[in-house]
């Protein structure tokens, strides 16, 4: 009974490996995100639309209280961007107020 048990584990665990993406599949849809975001960026940028809210809520209302650590903080948690990137995007949002 204990084998069938190890076996059955076994087993659970080796489908769930396959299932996680391996790094050079990772590297390939966020090159694509990428590629994705930049061809929007153009097309916005040739019809003219400009984004009218590029900021979470959260991020504006810590910047309004001048607290931009919390802002920067609020920006990676609604986003799920790097320290760097949020850092910028909101340093750029302060800029434009």
């Amino acid at each position: 009974m204990e084998i069938v048990l190890t076996v059955l584990v076994v087993a659970v665990v080796a489908l769930l490996a396959a299932q996680v993406p391996g790094r050079a599949e990772q590297a390939r849809t966020a090159y694509r995100l990428a590629e994705i975001e930049r061809r929007l960026t153009l097309v916005m940028d040739h019809l003219g639309v400009v984004d009218a809210a590029p900021v979470p809520p959260g991020v504006r209302e810590h910047l309004v209280r001048g607290d931009k650590i919390k802002a920067i903080a609020a920006y990676r948690k609604a986003t799920g961007a790097d320290l760097r990137s949020a850092k910028e995007a909101v340093e750029a949002y302060a800029d434009r107020r």
